[in-house]
């Protein structure tokens, strides 16, 4: 039975997955200041980097049309769709209404969309489950099952160098921003059932990023049959030493290092880094 894993451009993968068709990647579109950035290969993080920077405004993003996502359907027995959260974009319902207008004409269709309740390498993550589990031959409803199950025990946290676009966008208020850039204090955040909480602080960047650490330590379970996913922006040797900090102490079977797309840079911004497990 033919089958299809499709992903929206935050799902940030290897150049080695793009290769061996992991997931077929639907682009978001991303705007600085009038100016669109389509988030799929012709992506220059550089010069979108130094565009956030310059910009008074927070960048915006647009999710795909159904009527793109449903391109993606065409002539698959089976696909399943990984998400950006639904709390984060609108991408996620733009995949349901393609499902519904889809079986419509093709009600022999099974189209399963996945909401990540994350972003970035966990979506990476849910795409790589799903590959696994079609591989071992398990039939649509036995895979639904488990990557609902996989996704709803996912943890993602993440640290930014930068709060700017946490201000610009209202999640983190002036006086918040003003205070955290001159006392250098850094937010240790998580996704909690799809939203972004704050789960700790500390003074200084490093030590941000060993508290995440800390708290993964505490809470990851089964490491033994886990990936551990890490997204950086921009910034691979940082997202090497935090690879080799957890693996001191956890004993992941793998690891999976990945530079931010689009959807990622703008949420993320240079020198963040994400994790999942």
């Amino acid at each position: 039975m033919s089958y299809k894993i499709i992903g929206d451009s935050c799902t940030d993968i290897t150049d080695e997955m793009k290769q061996a068709g992991l997931v077929s990647l639907v682009p978001l579109t991303l705007t600085i200041d009038g100016e669109d950035f389509v988030d799929d290969d012709t992506f220059n993080q550089k010069e979108f980097i130094a565009k956030m920077k310059a910009s008074p405004e927070c960048p915006k993003s647009a999710c795909p049309s159904p009527e793109r996502y449903m391109q993606e359907f065409e002539g698959q027995e089976e696909c399943y769709v990984v998400t950006l959260s639904s709390r984060l974009s609108g991408s996620y319902n733009s995949a349901v209404v393609a499902k519904e207008m889809y079986l419509e004409e093709h009600p022999e269709a099974k189209i399963e969309i996945v909401d990540s309740r994350s972003a970035s390498c966990g979506q990476m993550l849910l795409a790589v489950k799903l590959r696994e589990l079609k591989e071992k031959g398990l039939d649509f409803a036995t895979v639904k099952e488990k990557i609902t199950e996989f996704r709803d025990n996912m943890e993602t946290k993440f640290v930014l160098e930068s709060l700017e676009n946490l201000r610009k966008n209202g999640r983190l208020s002036r006086v918040t921003f003003t205070i955290c850039n001159v006392l250098n204090i850094r937010p240790v955040m998580a996704a909690d059932d799809g939203e972004i909480i704050k789960i700790d602080q500390v003074r200084g960047h490093n030590k941000a990023l060993m508290r995440m650490i800390e708290h993964i330590e505490k809470d990851a379970k089964d490491v033994a049959h886990k990936i551990l996913g890490i997204t950086h922006c921009n910034n691979r040797e940082r997202a090497e030493w935090v690879k080799n900090e957890i693996l001191k102490r956890l004993p992941f079977k793998d690891c999976i290092i990945v530079n931010a797309a689009g959807v990622s840079t703008l949420y993320a911004n240079e020198g963040g880094i994400i994790v999942s497990y």
